[in-house]
């Protein structure tokens, strides 16, 4: 027992070595970290490039609709629609998408712009 008494001391003394996280100490996620896909739909011009670099299907481009639908359920946030995107209109944010009460997919309308309608 006394070989303990120098741990019990420390331990009384000394500030706990967890962190009071949603109260405090909110840290900034580091480079890197791969966190929830967010579109741009003022740079995207439905060329369906992410949509086909998606190795499940978690992204959907409909031109004649004009829409973009992407399934965060799917998703396993690999990163490859942010690196394929020739205008960068994808991105990819270092935080987490907060938790969700059900299944839902987002749909992104994306009308066409003047100059692109003409090369149609």
């Amino acid at each position: 027992m006394p070989w303990m008494l120098g741990n019990i001391l420390r331990n009384l003394f000394s500030r706990p070595a967890t962190r009071r996280y949603p109260f405090k100490d909110i840290r900034e996620p580091f480079s890197g970290t791969r966190g929830h896909i967010v579109f741009d739909v003022e740079k995207c011009t439905l060329c369906g490039a992410c949509s086909r670099i998606c190795p499940v299907n978690a992204i959907a481009v409909d031109k004649e609709k004009g829409e973009l639908r992407y399934d965060p359920f799917k998703c396993i946030y690999c990163g490859n629609c942010v690196q394929t995107c020739p205008r960068q209109g994808v991105s990819q944010d270092g935080h987490f998408a907060p938790p969700a009460y059900g299944k839902t997919e987002e749909v992104y309308k994306i009308e066409k712009k003047a100059e692109e309608a003409k090369e149609d």
